[in-house]
């Protein structure tokens, strides 16, 4: 992602082609594959600074707000995945065609960058985590744009709404499945997406499943610009204690333990989250801690930088 935005480190690149025959070679020592694993963590480390360098010096650093979850009554299309650059690009091609745009999943966190506000047809966020897909699309009635994410077969769960919208369903980059209509590059750089602005002119505007707003854009350069509020509200003890958690989310019923686990923290609580597991959380109304909300989201997992 931070090479489509045209961030490149060498140093990396070299890494990983040494790391990977390195764990190929039978006589490397316990010691020097101890080291190979910790040196995978450094250059990790490494490559999120290139992508967080990436996204802020091209689109500004993410700003704490709120995205809306409710639904417009235009046509939209829903965009998920961690690709900004298609981001831009689709909001760039539906200026002015009357077709909105929704951040899904994983592309929630667009929604705190500045450059994207200035966009009027941008309209929020639709629906969860990545694994609601076969019971949020179906109402969503639009096409939807995968940049690379988790796309799964329709339907994967026992019970789930038997509505085909794989022939909504278009991707991009990395991610594909079969039946969906993957869209390159062109010979200019440039990506085409008119078929799917087209297809949701055609369309239905989305059914609304929710309503009201969800925090977000609490990046490293936002907590920071807050530090004084924070650290006033640590030593005065309002702010007893910061928990991570982060990761992705599944679909197993005992994910709900994180649901369960944030309901029952004490109100002097802090979430510290990065990643699609927010999604079991989010929305709960946990309230804030003098202004300081109690969920401090900084993103996606191609976020947790911060």
């Amino acid at each position: 992602h931070a090479a489509n935005l045209g961030y490149e480190n060498e140093e990396n690149i070299v890494f990983v082609e040494k790391a990977l025959c390195d764990i190929e070679n039978p006589n490397k020592t316990v010691e020097e594959l101890v080291q190979l694993v910790l040196d995978t963590g450094m250059y990790g480390v490494k490559a999120m600074e290139i992508l967080d360098r990436a996204n802020t010096e091209t689109y500004g650093h993410p700003v704490a707000g709120k995205a809306n979850i409710g639904v417009g009554t235009n046509p939209g299309i829903l965009i998920s995945g961690h690709d900004l650059k298609d981001m831009e690009r689709l909001l760039e091609q539906t200026k002015g065609t009357g077709v909105d745009v929704y951040t899904h999943s994983e592309m929630l966190p667009a929604n705190y960058y500045p450059a994207f506000k200035k966009y009027d047809n941008f309209r929020g966020n639709y629906g969860g985590s990545w694994w609601s897909q076969d019971k949020e699309f179906p109402t969503f009635n639009g096409p939807i744009l995968f940049t690379s994410n988790c796309i799964v077969p329709y339907p994967f769960r026992e019970g789930a709404k038997k509505v085909n919208y794989i022939d909504k369903v278009f991707t991009t980059n990395a991610a594909g499945m079969e039946g969906c209509k993957h869209i390159e590059l062109d010979e200019f750089g440039n990506k085409d997406f008119s078929e799917i602005i087209n297809l949701a002119k055609k369309c239905e505007p989305p059914i609304e499943i929710e309503k009201g707003e969800v925090n977000g854009g609490f990046a490293h350069n936002q907590v920071l610009q807050l530090k004084d509020k924070i650290i006033d509200a640590v030593k005065s003890g309002a702010i007893k204690r910061f928990i991570v958690m982060g990761g992705c989310d599944g679909r197993m019923a005992d994910r709900k333990y994180y649901t369960e686990f944030a309901e029952k923290l004490p109100k002097d609580t802090v979430i510290l989250t990065a990643g699609c597991a927010k999604f079991r959380y989010l929305k709960l109304p946990l309230g804030d801690i003098g202004g300081i909300p109690r969920v401090l989201d900084a993103g996606q997992c191609n976020d947790s930088y911060s």
